[in-house]
């Protein structure tokens, strides 16, 4: 089925600035003979999207085609719309029965997040009745059945632990998604979202440094990490970071993200220059919010 008139659809609810980039999102997913159909949910299928909201899909992809489909999705989404950074595997979004991933791709000027939820067909009407969502592109093929390794990839890999450039990501991607709750004013969830970047950097720290921790979240730090000198100024560093005020003005974001490269550049030196380019864009792009 042509996307031209579901796209009109969502237009007919809300055109926010960023409906050119749906538009060309939804012609580059929708590209792929591994793609059922597309949903846009969030702010925009209700029709309260702003200037700073970002594109939220369900992308349902055929059972079989789910793995190859999740393994080159960073390169379709680099290639063909610009992201900056390789997606988040995101830990915010609710566990529908699918793998969901954060984008920064810019658009006219400015940076804007496209949330990817992607979902086995077998598994769509699930995830459809836990969320609202308009439908924004069906496929005229006929979907395909259960494929019996989908269970088993999707479990992988939300138990799969992040190695320190996801999670560099993370707190990149992280940075970008505060600056919006300031700017909105929303200060709880910029408080939330604040404490996930600590949590964020802790964890950077230990994959690097204790890879092999038999201790949960923020306990025995000192004892584990602080045992060499590298690992002592990780968690000053870390102590300055979670010292900070609890909301966040934007010159505290600045503050926090400046301190987490320094821990990363410290502790993953092979992480950030990984992301060299990536992170000079990023600086640049959250300047311009």
């Amino acid at each position: 089925m042509n996307s031209t008139r579901l796209l009109d659809d969502v237009a007919a609810v809300n055109l926010p600035r960023q409906f050119g980039l749906l538009e060309k999102t939804v012609e580059v997913i929708s590209g792929s003979d591994a793609v059922h159909s597309l949903h846009v949910r969030g702010s925009l299928a209700a029709g309260t999207a702003d200037r700073l909201s970002d594109l939220d899909f369900i992308v349902a992809v055929h059972d079989p085609s789910f793995g190859p489909f999740i393994r080159i999705i960073d390169t379709l989404m680099s290639a063909e719309l610009g992201a900056i950074l390789p997606g988040w595997r995101d830990t915010i979004v609710a566990r529908m029965g699918g793998l969901g991933y954060v984008f920064l791709v810019p658009h006219e000027g400015k940076l804007h997040q496209i949330d990817l939820y992607a979902v086995p067909v077998s598994r769509l009407d699930t995830v459809l009745a836990q969320t609202k969502a308009m439908p924004v592109y069906q496929s005229d093929g006929e979907h395909s059945q259960r494929h019996s390794q989908v269970d088993w990839l999707i479990n992988s890999t939300l138990e799969r632990p992040y190695t320190a450039q996801e999670l560099l990501v993370e707190i990149l991607v992280l940075g970008h998604m505060i600056r919006k709750r300031i700017t909105r004013g929303q200060r709880y969830v910029a408080y939330a979202e604040m404490f996930a970047l600590h949590t964020a950097t802790k964890n950077l720290i230990k994959t690097a440094l204790t890879p092999g921790s038999a201790f949960y979240g923020w306990y025995q730090l000192a004892e584990e990490i602080g045992a060499t000198p590298m690992g002592r100024q990780c968690l000053a560093d870390l102590d300055r970071l979670i010292s900070g005020h609890p909301i966040p003005t934007a010159d505290d974001l600045t503050a926090a993200l400046t301190t987490a490269l320094d821990v990363a550049e410290r502790a993953a030196p092979d992480a950030v220059a990984g992301l060299r380019t990536a992170i000079s864009a990023y600086w640049h792009y959250l300047e311009l919010m």
